[in-house]
C-alpha cells in the first residue's frame, strides 16, 4: 500500500493536480487523465473490468469542484462534469503518476 500524499493541490490555471509524495517526489497530473482513470463502477464495469468512459467524452476544461479525502487510504472528488462517484486511493494515484501521463516535477 502506498502512503499517504504530504500535498495534494488541484492548479485550476494549469488544469494539474499536483501531488507530493513522502519520499519527496512532486507529480501533475492533469484533470482529465485523473477523470479518465476514475475507478468507480459508472467508468468501470465491475464484472468484466472493461472502461466504461470514453476520453473523448471528458471535457478537455474539467476539473475537481472539491477533493475530499476517504479516511485515511483516498481522495474523494467531486468533477465539474458533475461526476462524484470515484474514491482514489493513494496506491491508485501513486500508480497513475508512476505510470501514465504524469509530469514529475522534484
Amino acid at each position: 500500500m502506498s502512503p499517504a500524499p504530504q500535498s495534494l493541490r488541484a492548479l485550476k490555471n494549469e488544469g494539474m493536480l499536483e501531488i507530493t509524495w513522502s519520499d519527496g517526489t512532486t507529480y501533475k497530473l492533469p484533470f482529465k487523465l485523473v477523470r479518465v482513470e476514475c475507478p468507480c463502477a459508472v467508468c468501470i464495469h465491475e464484472i468484466t473490468g472493461e472502461r466504461m468512459i470514453r476520453p473523448e467524452s471528458v471535457p478537455d476544461d474539467i476539473f475537481p469542484t472539491e477533493l475530499g479525502y476517504s479516511g485515511n487510504y483516498a481522495l474523494r472528488v467531486v468533477w465539474s462534469d458533475g461526476h462524484n462517484s470515484g474514491i482514489f486511493t493513494w496506491e491508485r494515484l501513486h500508480a497513475i503518476c508512476s505510470h501514465l501521463q504524469a509530469v514529475r516535477i522534484a
